[in-house]
C-alpha cells in the first residue's frame, strides 16, 4: 500500500520553487497551484505519473556541456523521492564525500583537504604525496541497470521503488526541446553528449535526482577505498577524488587498485590524462582552489572570471559571491586590488553600490 501523503507532495512543490518564485514554469504552475498539486499526487498514488518534457541548453563555461531542465512538474516528483530517501543514503555515505550533500559544499570539502595535508605532511614537517584523478565521461557512462540493483539495496517498498524505476530509467532525450541553436550544441564533444550515450547508461546532467543517483553510484567506490582499502587521506567531490601519501610508489599502486575496481564494478573509468601524482607543496588544484599547507587561494581562472563580470548589471550580487569566497583565502590584496577598480568606475562610496 502506498504511503504518499498530499503535505509530501506540497513540501517537494516548496522545496522546488525556492529561489524560483519569478519563472514562468513556477508562475504556470500556481495558477492552479491546488489543483495541479492534487493531480500529481493522485497520478503518483494510482501509478499513471508519467515524466513530461525536458528542455536542454548548453553552458560554454568553463567548458561546453549539455544541461538539462526537467518539467516543474517533474522536479516535484525528483523532490518527493529525495525527501524521502536522501537523508537515509546520507547517513550510510562516507565523511569523505562531500557533493550534493548538505552542508558539504567545495568550502567543506577545501577545509577537508588542506586538514589532510597537514596532517600527512606533519604541518609540513615531512614529504607528502597526493593523487588527484577524475572518472571520465561520468554522468553519460553511468550504467542505469547497476544504479537499480544499487538503489534496490535500500529503497525496497514497492510503491517508492517503482517511483525510483521511473526516475532513474526516463531518457530525457526522447522527449525534449533543445533551447541552444545547432551551432553551440555542436560544441560539446560527441562521447559526452546525453544525445549519444548507449542505451541503459547516462544520467541528465541539471536534475536534482542526478546528483542524487551519481552519489549513490559513487559511494560503492567510497566504500572500497575507505573500508576495504584502508585509505585514511581521501575527499571526494562528484566525480573527483584526492588521495594522499607518504610515497608516490604508494598512490601509483593505490590508483592500479581503485581503477580495477571502478571499471569492474561500476563499468567506469578514470580520465588517463588527468591523473597528477605529485608533493603537496605545490599545491593542489581542487574544488575551485588551489590548497597549499597552510594557504588557500581561488584558481587563476575564478579571479579573471570575475574581473570580466566587473560590468555586470548584478553587480553586487557577483562582486559578494565571489568576494564570499575570498575571504576563506589568502587574498586580501586582490580584494584591495578589485576595490579600488570599482572605486575609480563609480567615484563613490563603495559600500552603498555593492556592499562590501
Amino acid at each position: 500500500m502506498c504511503d504518499l501523503t498530499i503535505e509530501e507532495v506540497f513540501q517537494a512543490y516548496f522545496d522546488c520553487r525556492k529561489g524560483k518564485t519569478n519563472t514562468l514554469s513556477v508562475q504556470k504552475f500556481d495558477e492552479h497551484l491546488n489543483r495541479n498539486v492534487i493531480d500529481l499526487y493522485y497520478d503518483l498514488i494510482d501509478n499513471t505519473y508519467e515524466p513530461g518534457m525536458s528542455i536542454c541548453f548548453v553552458v560554454t563555461k568553463p567548458k561546453a556541456r549539455e544541461i538539462w531542465a526537467a518539467s516543474f512538474r517533474d522536479r516535484i516528483v525528483h523532490h518527493v523521492l529525495y525527501n524521502r530517501y536522501a537523508e537515509m543514503f546520507h547517513k550510510s555515505f562516507v565523511y569523505d564525500s562531500y557533493a550534493c550533500i548538505p552542508l558539504k559544499g567545495t568550502l567543506k570539502a577545501s577545509i577537508k583537504v588542506q586538514k589532510n595535508i597537514r596532517s600527512v605532511a606533519k604541518n609540513n614537517t615531512q614529504k607528502a604525496f597526493f593523487l588527484k584523478a577524475d572518472i571520465a565521461n561520468f554522468f553519460v557512462s553511468i550504467n542505469k541497470n547497476i544504479l537499480e540493483e544499487i538503489l534496490s539495496r535500500k529503497i525496497t517498498d514497492p510503491f517508492w521503488f517503482n517511483l525510483t524505476k521511473i526516475i532513474l530509467h526516463n531518457d530525457p532525450t526522447q522527449h525534449c526541446f533543445v533551447k541552444s541553436d545547432k551551432k553551440l550544441l555542436s560544441k560539446v564533444p560527441k562521447h559526452k553528449s546525453l544525445f549519444n550515450a548507449k542505451k541503459g547508461f547516462g544520467l541528465p546532467i541539471g536534475n536534482l535526482s542526478s546528483q542524487f543517483f551519481a552519489n549513490v553510484y559513487l559511494n560503492e567506490l567510497d566504500q572500497y577505498i575507505k573500508h576495504k582499502l584502508k585509505i585514511k587521506y581521501y575527499v571526494r567531490y562528484v566525480d573527483d577524488i584526492l588521495i594522499m601519501g607518504e610515497s608516490g610508489k604508494y598512490l601509483e599502486k593505490i590508483y592500479q587498485q581503485i581503477a580495477l575496481y571502478t571499471n569492474n564494478n561500476l563499468g567506469l573509468n578514470f580520465h588517463p590524462n588527468k591523473l597528477e601524482i605529485n608533493t603537496v607543496d605545490k599545491g593542489i588544484n581542487f574544488v575551485g582552489y588551489i590548497i597549499k599547507p597552510f594557504c588557500k587561494y581561488l584558481r587563476r581562472s575564478t579571479i579573471d572570471n570575475l574581473h570580466s563580470k566587473l560590468n555586470s548589471e548584478n553587480l553586487k550580487q557577483v562582486v559578494n559571491s565571489y568576494f564570499g569566497m575570498m575571504i576563506h583565502c589568502n587574498q586580501y590584496n586582490e580584494r584591495v586590488k578589485i576595490k579600488s577598480k570599482l572605486k575609480v568606475r563609480f567615484n563613490k562610496n563603495l559600500t552603498k553600490i555593492i556592499g562590501v
